[in-house]
């Protein structure tokens, strides 16, 4: 089934709405859904009963992801019920949920339609953002022309028009990602959920310690990625960036470039703050949310944000870093959302790896060439929501699809 969606023509949000701290599994599936619960029950905290109902993908992979725990958990002990609505799609979005409170007469006083729309953004029929507009452009083609004109890197554009804080929200965001790469690389065994998968970060970077220079380089790159996305698969505190399901690729690449080229704080920040601004430019102009684009929007967006990072931090000029985007984007296209049995697990997991790999080869590539380049990032960013929209549902988070067949496990 095809579906359409609107991308609103808007200035762009702070890239704190791509950079969301919180607890995995899923941002769409998890972090939304708990801020949902907890706005509307903060408005109806005298209700005597409540009733939920989960749409589309929400429903379809909600129990893997974890969006009935964390629902019942911010209710808390308050009479609850939930249903479970997989196959039917809202027009707005396919993560939808409804709440409903009722008094003790059983007489219905509050509903309220959300969407979760992806990186744990809630909005409504009525609210198209969270937050308020700050940047002046939409577009990476508009974005290059002004830091030309004005002589300044593509840091210094995001510092220019953030909020007065973002330096300290932004340290407050790679303090989170370097402890769950740390956590992550401390941690053995299982991961929760059906399919019994064991951890591997600890024991890749544990083998690659005995590899030559290449290979250790390169085990250390998948075992940070697998220890952040290990902990967003076990419910561990992680940066959503720009979703949970893709919080593995940049912190990965971020650590990686801090142990072999040790990077100063300033210049870590700077690379977030470029990073962000790539993730907002694809929310913005497409979309971050695996049930809407597949994972390209996800992994994809990560993979672009990683890379552009990378060739910041190696001293790439601004056309550089477009370039390394537009590939991490690019070389995604297509990559569908798959989850086996609704876990954040397979493929989600090793792919993290791979793209955080990519976004080193990214970065190399583009520092090799000039920077010029035939398929641009706004085009590419157009392409992928085009792609999205052409996926059957099956391969848009329903776990109905593609690598989700391989499991004979029941589903929602």
């Amino acid at each position: 089934m095809s579906r359409s969606f609107t991308v609103f023509l808007r200035p762009m949000e702070s890239i704190k709405e791509v950079y969301k701290i919180g607890h995995g599994p899923s941002s769409s599936h998890t972090m939304g859904p708990k801020k949902a619960a907890a706005r509307f029950l903060d408005r109806n905290e005298s209700a005597h009963r409540f009733e939920v109902v989960l749409y589309g993908s929400l429903a379809a992979t909600g129990k893997g992801h974890l969006t009935d725990i964390t629902i019942k958990d911010t209710f808390k002990n308050r009479d609850l019920k939930i249903e479970w609505e997989p196959r039917t799609f809202l027009p707005k979005h396919p993560n939808a949920l409804k709440f409903k409170a009722f008094d003790s007469a059983n007489k219905l006083t509050a509903e309220w339609t959300a969407y979760s729309i992806g990186g744990g953004t809630i909005t409504d029929d009525f609210t198209e953002r969270e937050t308020s507009d700050i940047y002046p452009h939409r577009k990476m083609a508009d974005i290059l022309n002004y830091c030309t004109e004005n002589g300044i890197q593509l840091w210094e554009y995001v510092f220019a028009f953030e909020e007065k804080d973002i330096k300290t929200y932004l340290e407050e965001v790679w303090d989170v990602m370097e402890a769950s790469v740390k956590r992550g690389l401390d941690e053995e065994g299982v991961l929760p959920g059906v399919l019994k998968l064991p951890r591997k970060a600890q024991s890749f970077y544990a083998k690659g310690k005995n590899f030559a220079t290449p290979f250790k380089r390169r085990s250390q790159l998948f075992s940070y990625a697998l220890a952040v996305s290990e902990e967003n698969a076990a419910g561990g505190k992680i940066v959503a960036a720009p979703t949970c399901g893709a919080s593995g690729v940049l912190p990965a690449v971020l650590k990686y470039f801090k142990k072999v080229y040790k990077p100063d704080k300033q210049s870590l920040l700077r690379a977030l703050a470029t990073a962000g601004l790539i993730g907002n430019i694809v929310k913005t102009n497409a979309s971050i949310s695996g049930a809407e684009v597949g994972c390209q929007g996800e992994v994809g967006t990560a993979c672009a944000m990683a890379s552009a990072a990378a060739t910041q931090l190696t001293g790439g000029t601004i056309f550089q870093i477009e370039y390394s985007a537009e590939m991490g984007l690019e070389h995604h296209l297509g990559l569908t959302c798959d989850p086996i049995a609704g876990l954040v697990q397979i493929p989600c997991i090793e792919r993290n790896a791979f793209a955080a790999e990519r976004a080193v080869s990214h970065n190399t590539y583009a520092m090799i060439s000039d920077g010029r380049h035939r398929v641009s990032f706004d085009e590419v960013v157009e392409t992928m929501y085009k792609t999205g929209i052409d996926l059957q549902s099956h391969y848009r988070e329903t776990s109905t699809g593609g690598l989700a067949r391989l499991s004979a496990l029941p589903k929602c």
